[in-house]
């Protein structure tokens, strides 16, 4: 695959992330962890599905061998699946995606903490205006009232979730040698994701209970758990053999644009200025500590 195709399916991948909040709104009658619940089984089955078409019949005898690692890794993909839709319900989707774009540098964060890699001052300047932006964010709702406020700490566990994963991965990827590690990090994810999906279906039916969603509703979540998880899951982990880290992590940032953008236009949710003010600051922060840290690459690499 080529570097400028793989930068086009990575652009439709935030397209379909971005399409959770402004969908969720049009939903009739489910609300709360019913609304995680059928997204997370429809999440399940289409991975299931396709996973079995490229795998057969090995991505069982996979699931029944996966380590501590993998079911770890599972957990948080739970916790960011349940998190995530039951944060729309709480607050706009402005505040959850805001809030979620902290991952990059919660991950950088812990990868100092548990992993001890130096992070250099851009990224310690970027923590620190990305924290104030979120702070910015929480102070408002604090003032508007305890909804938007309890949405944003629920969303605030996406990418606490997201960092915990990340760091485990890196982590278990340093313990197998240069070359398996490459060649089996695609292999370890994605039993990962659909453990995520299954535990978050399994977890959330008995608080959905007793199921209220109308026809209209199902066939919405479906297709969320179908369009907006699974395939663009699937292409994601496909396309980090050819997108380096940074790059993915500039383009990820297009979910926040696009969703906003899709809950103004398509159900007139228009962002607060607290909310913009605070992204803006998030955003910064997220886009210059990728573009110092390329240019930096680009500078230290050997000419020829």
């Amino acid at each position: 695959m080529s570097h400028r195709r793989a930068v086009l399916l990575m652009i439709v991948v935030t397209l379909l992330w971005s399409t959770a909040g402004v969908v969720s709104r049009h939903l009739e009658a489910a609300r709360g962890f019913e609304v995680t619940f059928w997204r997370s089984a429809f999440n399940a089955l289409g991975l299931v599905v396709a996973l079995s078409l490229i795998r057969g019949r090995g991505l069982w005898a996979q699931l029944l061998r996966a380590g501590r690692d993998v079911w770890i890794s599972g957990l948080c993909w739970a916790v960011m699946f349940t998190a995530f839709m039951l944060a729309l319900t709480l607050t706009s989707v402005a505040n959850v995606l805001v809030t979620m774009s902290l991952g990059p540098l919660l991950t950088a964060l812990f990868a100092r903490l548990f992993l001890q890699h130096r992070l250099p001052a851009r990224t310690w300047a970027a923590i620190l205006l990305g924290s104030a932006g979120i702070a910015w964010m929480f102070g408002h709702e604090m003032q508007a009232g305890l909804s938007g406020l309890a949405g944003m700490a629920v969303a605030l566990g996406v990418p606490l979730a997201a960092a915990t994963n990340w760091t485990l991965l890196q982590h278990s990827h340093a313990k197998a040698q240069a070359a398996a590690a490459e060649e089996g990090a695609g292999d370890d994810m994605l039993p990962a994701v659909l453990l995520g999906a299954l535990i978050s279906a399994a977890l959330t039916l008995p608080l959905a209970w007793p199921l209220q969603a109308s026809l209209h509703d199902i066939s919405l979540l479906a297709g969320l758990g179908v369009f907006q998880l699974a395939l663009p899951c699937l292409l994601a982990v496909s396309l980090t053999r050819v997108l380096a880290a940074p790059e993915i992590a500039l383009l990820g940032l297009l979910e926040v644009v696009f969703g906003v953008l899709w809950a103004w236009l398509g159900a007139g949710e228009a962002p607060s200025t607290a909310t913009l003010v605070g992204g803006a600051m998030v955003i910064l922060a997220l886009l210059g500590n990728e573009l110092l840290g390329m240019g930096g690459r680009r500078a230290a690499a050997p000419t020829r």
